[in-house]
């Protein structure tokens, strides 16, 4: 006869059938009351498959910060740790499975809510700013998989049933181990309801190919932020199911992936963008050769700040179509790109501060291609090394503001070092002082032309007032433009 045998406790089943196996809720079905037969069930606890002998470490950044979990190593029961600065170790072998589960909401928390970065930006999620428990420092080279719920709650019945996250910063920078985190794809992240912080930082440097999916739609402050930075043999960005965005979101999300492919034209349709949404997302990513689409015709601040910089192999630049622009919105976008021959059109007629400040800094194949600027007034740092070092930039845009005026450091390093420039167009008629023009020409070829506003003196244009320096090379021709 067979009969169901009920646990009141994990732990009494354990203590009275240590090393088995058995079945949450703890029932097991018995021949009789002393001899069982059942099965322990270890599916969607965190697992780690340890290909290389080392340690494990359950590591607290500061002391005002611990966590407390449970691991099973090959099937042994269950062993509490708590993280401590130095690291709690397990020490692990070739060969073994090691299971984790916990009951904590969070594993990460902000230090200061109204932190400010050294620009002024208030960024409370701003990686300087979190204190975490980690495990950093881990030497064994290990494959993770299961349900990352399981260190939220511990009860099967109740972590698979999970898809809300809650408080912050809950798996911020958890597996921040670098290279010896060989594979993640099999790691389910199953929240459609995220959290600010939740997953920034939590796979930098891994050492894997394949990312797993985002099921996600809400975006939250930082959410995605630099979840998957460095990860040096990423191919595969995951697909984004997203419908609307967040400040910071997925920011830095990719950044320094060199060997993450070309993501689909339609992977970023959002067109209501957020401060920082999009900045540094793609940035050293060197094997794209194309970017995907930016359809937003309103910006937001830095909303694209960084984001291609650095893609060594991108040659094509999308297209630009936003006429509402924000504060250092397309900010050193595609500095770097060093295969990029032709720029974009650059619709918006009114400019925000630092709005395209090194946009294309160092294109050194840059020939070409944005035809003029023609917002008519310009503001602080608004050009400024736009095109520097841009060597093989023959044509540049025209410049069709009027208005300058005490406008500090405008155009500063503008074309700075584009040896192949030898004319410009620029219609402003009230320079002032050295700084909105310094070194805006310098490297530039010899001799050229400048065509000036005819409302313009030649001498405001070809000197600066109280440096007695020159504005533009001494050995070019100033001619009044004409449309």
């Amino acid at each position: 006869m067979y009969y169901l045998h009920r646990y009141s406790q994990e732990t009494n089943f354990d203590n009275e059938y240590y090393g088995e196996r058995y079945l949450e809720p703890w029932v097991s079905l018995t021949e009789d009351i002393k001899k069982v037969n059942y099965n322990k069930n270890f599916d969607g606890y965190v697992r780690f498959d340890i290909l290389s002998s080392g340690q494990i470490k359950w590591k607290s950044s500061d002391s005002n910060i611990t966590r407390t979990i449970e691991y099973s190593k090959n099937g042994d029961k269950w062993t509490s740790i708590t993280s401590t600065t130095g690291g709690t170790i397990i020490n692990a072998s070739a060969g073994d499975v090691i299971y984790f589960r916990g009951e904590n909401q969070q594993y990460a928390e902000v230090i200061d809510p109204n932190y400010t970065t050294s620009s002024g930006d208030l960024d409370p999620y701003n990686d300087k700013n979190i204190r975490k428990v980690t495990f950093g420092g881990t030497t064994c080279n290990f494959r993770v998989s299961g349900n990352i719920m399981s260190l939220i709650k511990k009860d099967q019945l109740v972590f698979f049933k999970l898809k809300d996250l809650s408080g912050d910063c809950n798996f911020y920078g958890l597996f921040r181990v670098g290279s010896n985190l060989k594979s993640i794809e099999n790691l389910t992240l199953p929240a459609t309801g995220l959290t600010n912080g939740c997953y920034g930082f939590m796979f930098t440097s891994a050492d894997t190919q394949t990312a797993m999916s985002l099921p996600a739609k809400k975006m939250h402050e930082a959410c995605y932020r630099n979840m998957f930075s460095e990860c040096k043999s990423l191919t595969t960005a995951p697909v984004l199911l997203n419908n609307d965005l967040a400040t910071y979101c997925f920011s830095a999300m990719f950044a320094k992936c060199p060997s993450l492919q070309n993501v689909p034209n339609n992977y970023l349709p959002i067109t209501n963008l957020e401060p920082h949404c999009y900045s540094s997302m793609f940035k050293g990513c060197s094997a794209f050769t194309t970017v995907p689409d930016l359809p937003a015709t309103t910006l937001t601040e830095a909303c694209y700040g960084d984001m291609f910089q650095g893609c060594t192999s991108l040659k094509t630049a999308p297209e630009l179509p936003a006429t509402t622009i924000a504060a250092g919105c397309y900010s050193g976008m595609f500095s770097g790109c060093t295969s990029l021959t032709t720029s974009p059109e650059l619709p918006a007629t009114t400019l925000m501060k630092n709005c395209y400040s090194s946009m294309f800094d160092g294109c050194v194949n840059l020939t070409g291609g944005t035809s003029e600027l023609p917002a008519t007034t310009v503001i602080e740092w608004c050009y400024h090394a736009m095109f520097r070092g841009c060597t093989n930039l023959a044509v540049a845009p025209k410049i069709m503001a009027t208005t300058g005026g005490r406008t500090w450091w405008m155009m500063e390093d503008m074309f700075n070092g584009c040896a192949k420039l030898d004319s410009l167009t620029c219609l402003i008629t009230d320079f002032f002082g050295y700084a909105p023009t310094n070194r805006w020409l310098n490297g530039v070829k010899e001799p050229g032309v400048f065509y000036k506003n005819p409302s313009a003196t030649e001498s405001s244009i070809r000197y600066n007032e109280g440096s007695g320096g020159n504005r533009i090379p001494e050995s070019w021709a100033i001619e009044d433009y004409t449309a």
